[in-house]
């Protein structure tokens, strides 16, 4: 796949972005997955009671149904975060709603959890799981609630049902600004009873104790940081995605794309995303563990994550333009700057800002 794309960006760049994306997933579907290469040693660490081959993971919303994951993992991922899956099928928003800007190299969506509901995600999870080249890979499942869903907590706990037993960790979205009211669970009088009882769900359905972290937006006030950081350590959860897409409209963008709903990829969100791991990462002493994602075009971007607080890093809009064969210069890259600054392991550099 990535000795295609070059061959293949003018191709998938000319048509719509979602449809260029499906078109990426079947390419990935038909051709055999590479089993995954050797990453230098210096980036593997245990994280969330978890061995990552590789720092660098797959952000949620690529794979929506657990179709692809073993080829993801063959492109060179070193986990892969599938989803947003919710309880029953949903279509989503109306289309079109993806949308470029080659200019800023941005993406905004509006997509709206559209999948095949968790009956498909557990059929294709399985499929992959007993046939998969790369089934010992580590895959994080990404749970939001149904759009029409009154009581958010009904489809969190009938997720935790279902995949708290079979997935290596679970996130819980509930900063998506593309769902009506999602986002006012990050609120500590929703989010503490949502968490507590989440994990209180868990313990009944599952003999391993699956970590349970929570995806938050990067739109967040400071007040609100502070409350959201008191509440997940008081709520005893595994750690933290930050962050989602963000509403916010740089003028950087042009007139057009900038009106459209939705929330914004890429690399105008880095600075933003960055900021709130290093506010999480102080607010929490270091003690819950961070997957960064937002913004990341090159080691240098995931570096600074890495600094500021995260132990992990996701990619996502940055593949769109650059293809898969970003990973592994991305990771070559990373190694070099760790021994730049003196770093003899990855596990080093993390918060090193704080010190």
């Amino acid at each position: 796949m990535s000795a295609l794309f070059p061959l293949l960006k003018p191709v998938l760049h000319a048509m719509d972005a979602e449809k260029a994306h499906q078109l990426t997933l079947k390419a990935l579907r038909i051709l055999p997955a590479s089993r995954a290469g050797r990453v230098n040693p210096v980036l593997a660490q245990d994280v969330i009671g978890l061995h990552f081959p590789s720092p660098v993971g797959m952000a949620a919303g690529f794979d929506k149904n657990a179709e692809v994951l073993d080829g993801l993992l063959g492109c060179g991922f070193g986990f892969v975060e599938a989803g947003t899956v919710t309880p029953k099928a949903q279509a989503g928003n109306p289309k079109p709603r993806v949308f470029r800007d080659p200019g800023t190299r941005s993406v905004i969506n509006r997509m709206g959890f559209p999948g095949g509901g968790a009956d498909v995600f557990v059929k294709n999870y399985h499929a992959f799981r007993e046939k998969g080249r790369n089934k010992g890979g580590i895959i994080g499942i990404n749970i939001g609630k149904n759009k029409d869903t009154t009581e958010a907590l009904d489809d969190y706990k009938t997720l935790i049902r279902i995949f708290a037993p079979i997935a290596d960790y679970l996130t819980v979205n509930i900063s998506s600004p593309n769902t009506p009211g999602l986002r006012d669970l990050q609120k500590r009088e929703h989010l503490l009873p949502l968490l507590e009882e989440i994990k209180k769900e868990r313990a009944r359905v599952s003999a391993k104790t699956t970590p349970i972290l929570v995806k938050l937006a990067p739109d967040l006030h400071a007040e609100d940081r502070a409350q959201i950081a008191q509440t997940v350590l008081d709520a005893g959860i595994d750690g933290l995605v930050l962050t989602n897409t963000t509403l916010e409209r740089p003028a950087a963008l042009p007139e057009k794309f900038r009106l459209e709903m939705g929330g914004l990829s890429g690399p105008l969100v880095r600075d933003k995303a960055t900021e709130t791991i290093r506010d999480f990462y102080a607010l929490t002493k270091g003690n819950l563990p961070i997957i960064g994602v937002g913004g990341i075009s090159s080691a240098a971007d995931a570096y600074m994550k890495i600094r500021a607080g995260a132990s992990l890093i996701q990619l996502y809009t940055a593949l769109v333009y650059q293809g898969p064969a970003m990973l592994k210069h991305l990771q070559k890259d990373l190694a070099l700057l760790l021994k730049i600054d003196g770093f003899t392991h990855i596990s080093q550099a993390v918060g090193a800002d704080h010190r």
